[in-house]
Order: C-alpha cells, then structure tokens, then sequence
C-alpha cells in the first residue's frame, strides 16, 4: 500500500483516544507517531520528520495553535486538526495559523481517513495544481484551459479556470474565502465576497449533477470552499 510509506504524528493527551487513531490509521497502513503534549509534539516532529500532524487543540502544556504556528516556522508538512473545538471563528483561528484541514470531535472514521488522504495527495503535488480535474463525465484541462463534457466543450472563463486552479492546489482541503478572493481577483479586491460567489455559483451549474446539491464545490459554512474531484478517466488510445 501507498500510504504505508506515510508516517502520521498524533498528538493527542487522551490516551483512549490516541490508542483509537492509532489502530484506525496503522489499519490502513499508516506508520504512527505519538505525542501527549506540545513540548512532546515539536520534539518528535524534528526528529522524525513525519509526513503529516493530527493534532487536537486541547494539549495540557500549551494551545495546539502555537505548536502549528511554531512547526509553520521550518516545515509545510500537512496538518490536519482533530478538536472539540466546534465554533467557526475557533476553526478560522486553525486554519489562518498554519492547519490545512480541521475535523470535529466526535469525528467520523472514513470522513477522517479522507481527509488525511487528502492532505498528504495535495503535499505530493506541491504548489503545481492538478493538471486534469474530472467531474464525473467532464473533464477540464487547467494547463490547456480545455473542457469537455459528454457533450462537447464546456465553455468556462479565464475568471474561473483562474478559481479552479487556486482550489485545485489544495485539492481536498479548506482553502479560506479570502485567500481565494485574494489570489483571484487581487488583494484591492479582498472585500468583495459577492464576486467570489457569484462565481461559484456559476462553476457549480457547469460542474455539478445538481447545483443545489454540490458534491465537487463544497462550501464550508464561515470559512471558504473545498474542491473534490474523481479520479481522471483514461483517455482512449490514439488509433
């Protein structure tokens, strides 16, 4: 397997709850790590070099927010935050020190392991987004600005390949409303939350089965948009 080649720190205080990710991620082929405190955490993080942090917020020696401030410092290693903490300015707070994703407690087994998944596909990339995206039977072409459906080109504009290719380097993460509103239209610009909208709006009635029911352009209520994406179908051989 892939992934057992990745090796996860956790940094939990709860034993119960350490000893439960661990046999949820070694089950999967994961190799583990483990901390009980922040002290602890930055220890085996420099030492171990691991590929990716599940840290909770709570620890007993220090806020997890200022162990993701402090590894930012010398390391892009993904961070996924696993907390109780539940009120949108508490994830806001995460995500602007450094987190790439947040899950709450109580948290879902698959929804967890999707989103460790995800974080370290997008570490592999880098900062290169995928250069092919497919949305069910659409496929869109971000290096060519290319788009094909079923039936035929799908017509998208320079306003929104430029938005897909900003989620798409974070692909299966939170990306923040106005890093996108920044990267996109530009920093003068970083107030107007209804342009950003309106083009979501417009991407998901060309990528989505049902708009109003969005699978691949998630909102995540308070702070930003998440992009999923099927794995690309295989093109046909040339003949």
């Amino acid at each position: 397997m892939t992934q057992a080649m990745h090796q996860v720190l956790i940094i939990e205080d709860e034993p119960a709850i350490r000893s439960v990710l661990r046999v949820l991620l070694e089950a999967q082929g994961y190799r583990c790590i483990e901390a009980d405190s922040a002290l602890r955490a930055e220890i085996e993080a420099r030492s171990h070099k691991p590929d990716l942090l599940l840290i909770d917020l709570g620890l007993p020696d220090c806020d997890g927010l200022k162990v993701i401030r402090r590894v930012r410092g010398w390391s892009q290693v993904p961070i996924v935050v696993l907390s109780a903490r539940a009120m949108e300015e508490q994830k806001v707070d995460a995500l602007d020190a450094g987190a790439d994703d947040y899950v709450t407690k109580p948290f879902s087994a698959p929804e967890l392991l999707a989103r460790v998944r995800a974080a370290l596909r997008r570490d592999v990339r880098g900062s290169a987004p995928s250069a092919v995206l497919q949305f069910g039977p659409l496929r869109v072409d971000l290096a060519r600005r290319e788009s094909h459906g079923p039936d035929g080109e799908v017509h998208l504009t320079p306003l929104e390949y430029r938005l897909l290719a900003c989620l798409a380097r974070h692909l299966g993460s939170i990306v923040m409303q106005r890093q996108l509103i920044r990267e996109v239209w530009g920093p003068e610009r970083q107030d107007d939350s209804r342009s950003l909208r309106v083009c979501i709006k417009n991407l998901r009635a060309k990528l989505e089965p049902d708009p109003r029911r969005p699978h691949y352009l998630v909102t995540e209520t308070g702070l930003g948009y998440r992009l999923r994406a099927d794995d690309p179908a295989p093109q046909a051989a040339a003949g």
